[in-house]
């Protein structure tokens, strides 16, 4: 069994995927609920909320988007970007990653010394949730890569999936079964970004 620092090691962005993973949908939503239940939270907040879409739902988020994107970037750009949605498309689902505001509204209201780090907090949490999610679709041998295409489809999707309104669309995560090769990353000197006292 590979250690949590190989793993840590592999977990990569990975854009060529496609549906063909080898877990089942119950595993993704059972690794998906260890994360959120035991990612920690400031206060115990637990204001991060995720949404998990597969098959027709999964579709509909990428042709929204697509839809979206297309209004918005101009013509001669919007090729490259359509190559892109249709890469994530092609994915096996995509987590939708939130935070609920009401909650991050009623610790500033109790807490008012700490207010301004409330919304700060939230979103660090939400940022473990995603990392530990990712991490863990890797030890399965899932990719996936971390997309913000927020707050441009926010409405539609908040509709669509009928969506609290509190929750705040954080990040999306498209995953499946790697066809690719993640591109070759670069590291600057670990000295440069570590220190240690003695």
């Amino acid at each position: 069994m590979n250690s949590f620092l190989d793993i840590l090691e592999k977990r990569r962005s990975i854009y060529g995927l496609d549906k063909n993973i080898s877990i089942s949908p119950e595993r993704i939503q059972q690794i998906a609920e260890c994360a959120v239940k035991h990612t920690p939270s400031a206060f115990n907040s637990q204001s991060a909320r995720i949404v998990i879409l597969f098959n027709m739902r999964h579709k509909f988020l990428w042709d929204t988007a697509k839809d979206i994107l297309k209004k918005n970037i101009p013509a001669e750009a919007f090729s490259k970007t359509e190559q892109k949605l249709d890469a994530f498309q092609a994915a096996a689902g995509t987590i939708l990653f939130f935070d609920d505001i009401s909650i991050v509204s009623n610790l500033q209201n109790k807490f008012p010394l700490y207010k301004e780090n409330f919304p700060i907090w939230s979103q660090q949490s939400n940022g473990m949730l995603q990392s530990n999610i990712w991490i863990a679709l890797a030890a399965e041998g899932v990719g996936a890569s971390l997309q913000h295409y927020n707050p441009l489809i926010d409405d539609a999707i908040k509709t669509e999936f009928n969506i609290d309104k509190n929750w705040n669309l954080i990040a999306q995560m498209p995953f499946g079964n790697p066809i690719s090769l993640p591109s070759e990353k670069e590291f600057i000197s670990i000295a440069e970004r570590v220190r240690v006292f003695n």
